[in-house]
């Protein structure tokens, strides 16, 4: 749980600067990086609630 926990602070954080860069800069590329790392976040989050519904299945 705790890792879980971290492993999300650490993606928001890397949207978070990813956006910042992206408004400083103008360039697309942090844009881009940035929903990547929101793709992949959700997928994630998905992926540990679907873990946790199925415990509570099982």
């Amino acid at each position: 749980m705790l890792i879980f926990r971290w492993t999300m602070m650490l993606l928001m954080l890397g949207v978070v600067a990813s956006m910042v860069f992206y408004v400083a800069t103008g360039e697309v590329k942090y844009r881009n990086l940035g929903l990547k790392i929101v793709k992949w976040a959700v997928l994630a989050a998905a992926g540990f609630f679907g873990v946790l519904i199925l415990e509570r299945l099982l």
